[in-house]
């Protein structure tokens, strides 16, 4: 039965960028779930931190190991109205040749940028490209072509007004989760939501990095998990409901939930897939 806990007030933000693996479906099944009271908030997979936005947490290490994308949320936390105002050009600029050639600048100059106009062309490529897939290849360029909108939300000032509320309360720390994770202490509630485990050998869709998540990560990825909730800490993790990540958690609470996939190269893959919320420490 899924537990039931106090509604949170009123949703402070959202999630600024689409990203594969999102969790803003799955919301409802995570917040009832969530520690009636922690200490503070950890989310060493960042991704696109709906479950961040919607707890909106007062004490918060918000973690990836995307340079690109603690970036954004850098960029947001310290100066959004700067970010704003280079998406303003990016919209009125939108057009195919517009997008093919920030594409390019993207995967070339980006180095050089600052940090707001690094973070406005992240947004504008993920808003405008082919179903919102962030994909790159195996050198770490983005290869995503442009998709084909009548009116993409390239700019939404209120949006980033309301994420940089949430953002500028919390630690960004760009690196591997073990690192992001080492200073929790008794009371704090940790969620995890790594790429997942894959159905079927051939249905891994992982290349929104570079780095590889394979069966001795997910392992040491347990192994971090127990240690945390030895700890005294409180632990929620998601993941494929697959024999292999069942086994990994055998002794945590497995509920398994239904969740719609929106996001896929292959149309084929997207809809209503099996996957397991784990719990351990409360």
């Amino acid at each position: 039965m899924r537990p039931v806990r106090a509604p949170l007030p009123a949703p402070v933000a959202s999630p600024v960028i689409k990203w594969v693996g999102g969790k803003t479906k799955l919301l409802p099944e995570l917040l009832a779930r969530l520690p009636d009271r922690f200490g503070r908030y950890y989310e060493p997979f960042a991704g696109g931190a709906a479950l961040f936005f919607r707890v909106a947490p007062s004490r918060a290490v918000l973690a990836d190991s995307n340079a690109d994308l603690i970036n954004l949320y850098s960029a947001i936390a310290e100066d959004h109205a700067a970010v704003v105002r280079r998406l303003q050009h990016h919209r009125t600029a939108h057009s195919e040749a517009h997008y093919y050639e920030m594409r390019e600048r993207w995967n070339q100059q980006r180095p050089s940028w600052n940090a707001a106009e690094r973070a406005a062309a992240f947004i504008y490529l993920n808003k405008t490209c082919f179903n919102g897939l962030w994909r790159v290849n195996r050198s770490g360029a983005f290869n995503v072509p442009i998709g084909r909108y009548i009116d993409p939300p390239i700019c939404v000032p209120e949006a980033l007004r309301a994420a940089h509320e949430v953002l500028a309360r919390a630690e960004l720390r760009c690196g591997d989760y073990k690192t992001a994770v080492s200073t929790a202490t008794r009371g704090d509630f940790l969620y995890f939501d790594p790429p997942y485990d894959p159905l079927t050998p051939t249905a891994s869709f992982t290349s929104y990095t570079a780095n590889v998540f394979g069966p001795d990560q997910q392992r040491e990825l347990a192994e971090t998990a127990r240690t945390l909730v030895s700890r005294g800490c409180k632990v929620m993790l998601s993941n494929s409901d697959t024999p292999f990540i069942r086994t990994l958690y055998k002794g945590f609470q497995i509920d398994r939930v239904k969740c719609s996939r929106a996001i896929n190269s292959n149309a084929a893959k997207r809809g209503d897939v099996d996957e397991v919320i784990v719990v351990g420490g409360y």
